[in-house]
């Protein structure tokens, strides 16, 4: 069983006096028969070196599809006398979208079931899926093979029947204006990116539908949403650090957007509408973000006031607002929290979760005059929950528990929280589960996730999965490293640009804590990431290869010093407030010094497991590839280096519940082997 090894073509750049040479550039050529050719190489050699296994990997996907409830609903949101929910069913891979009118026992409507859409199809993914406000029209759109490009279809939900409307290259926004007649949609340039916004009318030629507004800055998206009590349509246009928002009447399908404020380098702001103010989620001297508010008639920037001011210890995420109340989401000390506001007294609490660490969010809440809030809640042992939160009461009630088939006891199973120190004295959370007979004597193999990157948040919540690990005994950890905003937007602001190492030592901070802390030793940790994970994952094995045993890169980012030189392929130059433009070079050659692929050496590497998708409209297949073939012809180690293209999806990997199985059975059966644990103990 011989790897592949992909040719050697030199291609040359030159800038800032530095000659780079990319031996695999040709990889980035989809039409060279010798490019797929070599990564179907790469899947024949991942499926024979497994192939021993092939019961292990067969009785894991057994094993995780034995905790799937196969047949399972959502719970009802109602929304103007309809109740709104998806169902699955077993054998079927996809949701099944139905609703009810009048109460839950009236008769079941199906009014889209995504099986059927999906049929014969190696790939589907549905992605807008909006209701026009007399609930007879559904909006929705398809991506068949993972690119994240959507075709846009009107249904009628009255007499079934599609419209002729079938829009191409839309993406994910889409709101209806309340003439039932009317909708605005994104469309994609060249580079993939939502530039433009349209205005259609239902029975109008798509060719004659009118353009509202197009983004000439490479660096930002548009997107549209609407007010939670349907006055109001938003347009929204915005890059990594920087926002601006225009708002329209959405009983008007002829009105013309205006502006809020107009836009500044650095300012972030998002606007909700309550009773004829806009609130404004606003970073304008608030690096952790303030609340303001202005009359509608007075949106721009000099007339905002100050509602809740900003605090240097809690970061404001997001606001939900009711005709009676406002929900501020917010973090503080790394954990997510909900605050209600009552509006006719102004006074405010906050809700109270038991969980060391936990994920909590606002869940499907359609009606705006309720005194009730729905939202998720899960933990490291708690599968999700589905609460109803009474705000005159504050009594909470359980809607629903995700159920776990063959059973589920959270008292076998432990949570904590815990802090690493990392090289510049700064502490690190990380969050642990393992089960309650774990000894912590460093014996036990762990597996160490992280992302840091883009300022997201990486909150630890339940995953069935996971028991696969836990239950053969491993120690499942979450390090929440700079990069993300866990510890509030300067967390993220020191884990960015020419601070991005810090990324990098705090994993490796982590993982360090971990040994000396005996919940596991040197050579016996496992580390995963994905996307910009997967970037961490790499940069860590080129700085610390001999912590780890293993290591696990799902549509790795690991090319950074060529695609951001590329300004011509989607998302580079909106990348540029993220990682740095290296056109500077400061920036070109700090990029360079961390660059996965630019950093690949002559040493020994852990075991590694790749996977990329063909169709990945982020990272595109070619970096997992191109770091692949650097890897084989460079490391010194005889350890096992599998790469896994899925040649029928993109970012997300495999469509339907049942083949997203089979990927984690696929990582599970080569972590499995590598620890040499294949037995079910």
């Amino acid at each position: 069983m011989q790897p592949p090894h992909a040719a050697k073509l030199a291609h040359q750049i030159e800038i800032h006096g530095d000659t780079i040479v990319d031996d695999y550039f040709w990889l980035r050529d989809r039409d060279n028969p010798q490019v797929m050719e070599y990564l179907k190489a790469e899947n024949d050699y991942t499926e024979q070196v497994l192939q021993s296994h092939a019961e292990l990997r067969e009785s894991l996907f057994q094993e995780l599809k034995a905790r799937v409830k196969e047949d399972d609903l959502s719970v009802p949101v109602k929304k103007d006398g309809y109740y709104y929910y998806s169902r699955v069913a077993a054998g079927k891979q996809y949701a099944i979208h139905c609703r009810k009118h009048g109460d839950l026992s009236s008769p079941e409507e199906i009014i889209l079931d995504e099986n059927q859409l999906a049929e014969g199809k190696p790939y589907f993914q549905l992605g807008t899926f909006s209701i026009s406000p007399n609930h007879q029209l559904l909006a929705y759109a398809e991506d068949t093979d993972g690119s994240e490009t959507y075709t846009l279809r009107i249904k009628n939900l009255v007499t079934g029947e599609l419209l002729p409307e079938s829009i191409a290259n839309t993406y994910y926004s889409l709101e209806w204006v309340n003439d039932n007649q009317t909708f605005y949609y994104t469309v994609l340039d060249e580079n993939l990116r939502p530039y433009r916004l349209y205005r259609h009318t239902l029975g109008q030629p798509i060719d004659l539908d009118e353009l509202i507004y197009e983004e000439q800055d490479s660096q930002f998206f548009v997107g549209c949403d609407k007010s939670r009590d349907d006055r109001y349509i938003f347009l929204t246009t915005g890059g990594k650090i920087t926002s601006e928002q225009y708002f329209v009447s959405a009983d008007d399908p002829h009105g013309t957007f205006s502006i809020v404020t107009p836009r500044q380098k650095g300012h972030e702001y998002s606007i909700s509408h309550h009773q004829g103010y806009f609130y404004i989620l606003t970073n304008d001297n608030a690096q952790n973000f303030r609340i303001m508010r202005t009359l509608v008639a007075q949106p721009q920037q000099q007339y905002w006031e100050e509602y809740i001011a900003h605090d240097p210890d809690r970061l404001i995420e997001g606001i939900d607002e009711f005709k009676d109340y406002l929900i501020i989401s917010e973090r503080y000390q790394g954990l997510g929290q909900l605050r209600t506001v009552e509006l006719q007294n102004q006074t405010s609490h906050y809700l109270e979760f038991d969980d060391p660490t936990y994920l909590v969010f606002g869940s499907s809440n359609a009606e705006y005059d309720t005194q009730v809030f729905r939202f998720g809640y899960t933990s490291l042992v708690s599968p999700m929950t589905v609460f109803e939160y009474d705000l005159r009461s504050r009594s909470k009630t359980i809607l629903k528990q995700n159920e776990i088939p063959g059973g589920y006891d959270p008292n076998q199973y432990h949570s904590e929280r815990i802090f690493a120190r990392s090289h510049d004295g700064v502490g690190v959370p990380i969050s642990i589960v393992y089960r309650k007979d774990f000894k912590r004597d460093g014996t036990h193999p762990l597996y160490l996730y992280g992302y840091g990157s883009y300022g997201a948040s990486l909150d630890p919540g339940f995953s069935t999965n996971r028991l696969s690990l836990l239950d053969r005994g491993f120690v499942y950890a979450i390090a929440h490293i700079r990069g993300g905003s866990e510890l509030g937007r300067h967390w993220y602001e020191s884990g960015k640009f020419l601070q991005k190492k810090n990324t990098f030592l705090d994993f490796v901070a982590c993982a360090e804590h971990l040994i000396a802390e005996k919940y596991t030793s040197a050579g016996n940790i496992a580390i995963a990431g994905g996307s910009a994970g997967g970037l961490l994952v790499g940069a860590t094995i080129n700085l610390k290869p001999e912590l780890f045993k293993a290591a696990i890169a799902q549509v790795p980012f690991v090319d950074v010093l060529n695609t951001m030189l590329d300004a011509d392929l989607p998302l580079t130059q909106l990348e540029y407030d993220e990682w740095g433009n290296p056109a500077d070079e400061e920036y070109y050659r700090y990029i360079r010094s961390y660059s996965p692929y630019d950093n690949v050496e002559a040493k020994a590497y852990p075991h590694l497991l790749i996977t990329a998708g063909l169709n990945d409209p982020r990272v595109t297949y070619w970096e997992p590839a191109k770091w692949t073939a650097k890897l084989r012809d460079l490391k010194t180690d005889d350890n096992l280096l599998l790469l896994k293209t899925n040649l029928d999806s993109g970012h997300g990997g495999a469509s339907g519940r049942y083949e997203y199985l089979k990927d984690i059975a696929l990582e599970y059966t080569f972590l499995l082997t590598v620890f040499e644990k294949v037995s079910n103990g």
